[in-house]
C-alpha cells in the first residue's frame, strides 16, 4: 500500500517534469498507518462534519495526499486527475489548494503555515465540543510536517500555543529525513526538536518512520496522551531511489526514468506507469471505507439532537436569525447619541451587539485586549480546563494568531476575529493572503492604524501598511471614519463568507459624522457623505479619520463660495466592485483631493489625473496626534489651500 504511494508520486511528477517527489516516497510507510488505521474519516463523504483532519503541512509533498484520496477511493480525484498533476485547471495542483477537492483541508505549501492552521482546527474541535458535546464534536487533527515546517519561525509560535491549550487531539509526525534544499539540515540547523518540544508542553517520541509497527505505536500511545504529541519519523528522502535516496537532490525535481525504473526494481513495484494493482487497490478503499459506520452512527445522533438545527446552521457558516436586529439597535443608538469615539472604541460596542447574537463568534488579540478593544464582558477566555469561553487570549503571537484563526474558520462553526496594532499586519501578512487565497472568513481587528496613536512613533506608525493590504487580491480593508461607520463594517465583515476582513481603526476620538441609521451606506465601498451645495468645484475623498478633515476644509470652502463635496471611501474593494456609473457619481468630474495618513500609493485609482493627495510622504515621528498632523501637513487648512489653488 505504501509502495502505491511512492509509485504514482515518481509517475505524476516524472510525467509533470516538475515536482516534489522525495517526501512522498520517504513518508509513504508512516502515512499509511495513519490513513489505513487512525484517521477517522469516509471517503464517500469528506465534508463529515466530525471527520478527522488531515493537514499535509509539507505541501509540497502533495502527491502523497492526491496518491491517497485517489487509493482510498475518493470521488473526483481518478487517474486522470493524478496525469495531469500540475497542470493548468488540475484538482492535482503543484501545492494542495483548498476547494479544488473537498477533501483538501487547507492551502499548503508556504512552510509552516499547515502545522499552525492544525493547531486552530485542534482548538475548533475543543470549542465545538464545547458547546455541542462529545456526542456531535469528537475528532482528532493529523499533520505531516517537515524539517522547514519547524524551522519556520510561525511553528515556534503554533507549538506554544498548542501546547499552552494542552490541544490532546494533535498529532503532528515531522518527517525527520535530515534534508533541505541546500542539502544536510545539519549545516543551518542543531535544535534538539523533541526537547523544544517538551518545553511547549508537547508528548514526544521518536521512531523509524520505515516501520509500520514502530509507528502504529506511537500514533497509538498520542491518542492516549493528555498532550499534543510530535513523533520524529526517521525516514530516507526519496526511499528505494538507488542513486538519489538520502539527497537533495530527490526534494524538487523528478528522479529522472532510469532512477525511477531502478527504484521501482528495488520496490519490486513491476505496474505500468499510473497503474495499481488490484489488490492493492482494494485494500485502500477498504481503508477509505473504514470509517463508513462510525459516520452512519454520527448521523443518527445528528438527527436527534436537540441541537441539530444549530449545529448544521453554523458548520454551513449560516448567521443565526435575527443576528442585525441587535446590530441596527446599535446603529439606531449611534444616530441619535451621536458619540465622540476612537473607532476602536466603536469596534468594541459593535462586538458588544454581535457577540451575544452570534454564538459561534470567537474573538481574541495578541496581547493588547486593551488596547484593541476586543473583549466583551460576560463572555469569558478559553482557558485549558474551559473551553467553553469566547476569546483566546493569543499572547504575542500575530503570525500564529492568524494562522490559528484560519484553521478555526477552515474547521467549521466559528467565525474567528483577532486583534493587534494595524503595524504588526506585517507580522501575519502570510495568514492573511492565505486567508485571501482560500476565501475564508476571518476578521482581522487592527488598531492604533496611523500617525493619529501620536507618541508610540513610527515603529508603530503603519503609513505603508493600508497600501499593502489592500494590494492583497480578495482582502477587504475597512477604514470606518466614525462609529456608524465602524457598526457598518462590523456587519459587512460578518455577513462576508467568502473572503477575510481587516478592520483598520483608531486610536484617536472621532466626531459623528453621520446622523442617519437606514441604509448600510458602506456597503458599497464609498459614498458621498457631504454634497456640494451647488455644481462641484472640488471633491475631497478621505478614509478613516481623515474624513473629519475633510468635512473641516469642505465647511471653509462653501463658506468662501467654492462648492465642495466629501466622499467617505471606507472600503476600496467594495467600491470597486460597484458599477461604473456609480464610481463615477460619486467621484464627479471636478478635481479631486485625496486625503489619508498614509502614503499615497494606490491612491491616484481613484484621484486620476488632475488630483493632489494630502498625507504621508516617509515614515511618522513621535510626538502627539495633533502636532503629528500639523507637521505633516495633513490638515484642513492644506486641503483647503490645494483646492483653492486648483479654484485659481
Amino acid at each position: 500500500m505504501a509502495d502505491a504511494i511512492r509509485a504514482l508520486a515518481m509517475d505524476a511528477v516524472e510525467q509533470a517534469k516538475s515536482g516534489h517527489p522525495g517526501m512522498p516516497m520517504g513518508m509513504a510507510d508512516a502515512a499509511t498507518v495513519l490513513f489505513s488505521k487512525f484517521l477517522k474519516y469516509d471517503a464517500a463523504d469528506p465534508r463529515w462534519p466530525d471527520r478527522d483532519r488531515f493537514v499535509l503541512s509539507a505541501g509540497h509533498g502533495s502527491m502523497l495526499l492526491y496518491s491517497w484520496l485517489h487509493l482510498s477511493g475518493h470521488a473526483g480525484i481518478g487517474i486522470e486527475e493524478l496525469k495531469r498533476f500540475r497542470q493548468l485547471h488540475a484538482v492535482a495542483a503543484g501545492h494542495p489548494e483548498f476547494g479544488e477537492h473537498p477533501a483538501i483541508e487547507t492551502t499548503t505549501g508556504p512552510l509552516g503555515q499547515g502545522f499552525a492552521n492544525a493547531v486552530g482546527m485542534a482548538l475548533a474541535e475543543r470549542i465545538l465540543a464545547a458547546r455541542f458535546g462529545k456526542s456531535l464534536v469528537d475528532h482528532r487533527t493529523w499533520v505531516i510536517a517537515g524539517d522547514g515546517c519547524l524551522m519556520e519561525g510561525i511553528s515556534h509560535e503554533a507549538a506554544s500555543i498548542a501546547g499552552h491549550f494542552q490541544l490532546s487531539k494533535l498529532t503532528v509526525l515531522w518527517d525527520d529525513n535530515g534534508i533541505c534544499i541546500d542539502g544536510d539540515v545539519g549545516q543551518t540547523c542543531s535544535d534538539d526538536m523533541l526537547k523544544r518540544f517538551q518545553a511547549y508542553g508537547w508528548a514526544v517520541k521518536r521512531v523509524d518512520g520505515h516501520d509500520p509497527v514502530a509507528v502504529e505505536k506511537a500514533l497509538e500511545a498520542a491518542t492516549r496522551s493528555r498532550k499534543p504529541t510530535l513523533i520524529a519519523c526517521r525516514t530516507i528522502i526519496g526511499f528505494a531511489a538507488p542513486n538519489k535516496a538520502g539527497t537533495a537532490s530527490t526534494h524538487g525535481s523528478p528522479l529522472g526514468g532510469s532512477e525511477v525504473a531502478a527504484a521501482k526494481e528495488a520496490l519490486g513495484w513491476t505496474s505500468a506507469p499510473f497503474e495499481v494493482p488490484e489488490d492493492i487497490k482494494a485494500n485502500w478503499e477498504t481503508a477509505g471505507r473504514r470509517s463508513a459506520g462510525t459516520r452512519r452512527s454520527w448521523l443518527k445522533r445528528l438527527a436527534n439532537h436537540p441541537q441539530k438545527a444549530d449545529f448544521e446552521r453554523a458548520i454551513a457558516g449560516r448567521l443565526p436569525e435575527g443576528w442585525h436586529e441587535a446590530s441596527a439597535a446599535l446603529r439606531a443608538r449611534i444616530a441619535e447619541d451621536k458619540p465622540k469615539v476612537a473607532t476602536r472604541v466603536a469596534s468594541q460596542r459593535a462586538l458588544e451587539a454581535l457577540v451575544p447574537a452570534i454564538p459561534e463568534l470567537i474573538g481574541g488579540s495578541a496581547d493588547l485586549t486593551g488596547s484593541n478593544n476586543t473583549n466583551v464582558k460576560g463572555f469569558g477566555p478559553i482557558t485549558p480546563s474551559n473551553f467553553a469561553g469566547r476569546y483566546v487570549h493569543w499572547g504575542i503571537r500575530e503570525h500564529g494568531m492568524a494562522a490559528a484563526m484560519n484553521g478555526l474558520a477552515l474547521h467549521g462553526g466559528i467565525i474567528p476575529y483577532g486583534g493587534t496594532f494595524l503595524v504588526f499586519a506585517d507580522y501575519m501578512r502570510p495568514s492573511i493572503r492565505l486567508a485571501a487565497l482560500m476565501r475564508q472568513r476571518v476578521i482581522h481587528v487592527h488598531t492604533h492604524d496611523s500617525i493619529g496613536l501620536g507618541e508610540d512613533g513610527p515603529t508603530h506608525q503603519p503609513v505603508e501598511t493600508l497600501a499593502s493590504l489592500r494590494a492583497i487580491p480578495n482582502l477587504y480593508v475597512f477604514r470606518p471614519a466614525d462609529a456608524m461607520e465602524t457598526a457598518e463594517c462590523w456587519e459587512l465583515a460578518v455577513q462576508r463568507a467568502d473572503g477575510p476582513s481587516v478592520l483598520a481603526l483608531s486610536r484617536q476620538n472621532l466626531p459623528a459624522l453621520r446622523q442617519e441609521a437606514g441604509e448600510n451606506r458602506a456597503a458599497r465601498g464609498g459614498y458621498v457623505l457631504a454634497e456640494a451645495s451647488g455644481p462641484r468645484r472640488a471633491t475631497l475623498i478621505a478614509t478613516g479619520s481623515e474624513v473629519q478633515i475633510a468635512m473641516a476644509a469642505r465647511a471653509t470652502l462653501e463658506a468662501e463660495g467654492i462648492p465642495t463635496a466629501v466622499v467617505s471611501l471606507p472600503c476600496w474593494e467594495l467600491f470597486a466592485l460597484q458599477d461604473e456609473s456609480y464610481r463615477e457619481a460619486v467621484l464627479g468630474e471636478a478635481p479631486r483631493v485625496g486625503i489619508e495618513a498614509a502614503l499615497g500609493f494606490g491612491w491616484e485609482r481613484w484621484l486620476g489625473r488632475d488630483a493632489t493627495f494630502i498625507g504621508m510622504t516617509g515614515f511618522g515621528a513621535s510626538a502627539p496626534a495633533e502636532d503629528l498632523y500639523r507637521h505633516f501637513a495633513i490638515t484642513a487648512e492644506a486641503v483647503v489651500a490645494a483646492v483653492r489653488r486648483k479654484a485659481a
